[in-house]
């Protein structure tokens, strides 16, 4: 019997010089999520792509890892329109990836939230990639993100 399921958490916060709406819209774009990967990831939708999400809605994409190509389907699983959605993984690397997207409004601005919670398969040998490369790539993939958010919409990170 499989030891028992080891999940990680990552959260960011941050404020964004936009009014909330702007940023809901853009957020609820797929099309925006290339921009939004690293370029070493060759992010690329394969399923034809909705102009705008909504509860149901599966995006199939390809990704390279390490070099290593990977398909992955998520699927909107929440959706609360201008305050909040949540992806989850359908197929894909993961165990299980489930992030939350929330927003709120902050005087003319916006503060974001992403909440991930993942898990890795293979019991311990997952255990041990994840300290090993895994946790540092995710961190790194949102350093990006955040990076990018704030060229997009000004602002900064919030502590934690």
């Amino acid at each position: 019997m499989p030891g028992p399921l080891q999940t990680y958490c990552l959260v960011r916060r941050q404020r964004l010089a936009l009014p909330i709406g702007n940023v809901f819209s853009f957020f609820s774009d797929p099309h925006n999520l290339d921009l939004l990967t690293p370029p070493y990831m060759h992010f690329r939708i394969e399923s034809q792509s909705p102009d705008h999400m909504a509860i149901g809605t599966r995006l199939l994409y390809t990704i390279r890892w390490r070099g290593l190509p990977m398909r992955w389907l998520t699927e909107i699983v929440e959706w609360e329109p201008g305050r909040r959605f949540v992806d989850q993984q359908i197929r894909g690397p993961y165990r299980r990836w489930h992030h939350t997207h929330t927003f709120e409004p902050d005087g003319d601005g916006t503060i974001m939230e992403d909440i991930v919670e993942y898990a890795l398969p293979l019991g311990p040998i997952g255990r041990l990639a994840h300290a090993l490369m895994v946790r540092r790539d995710v961190h790194q993939i949102f350093d990006y993100r955040a990076q990018r958010i704030a060229e997009w919409a000004g602002g900064a990170p919030l502590a934690n």
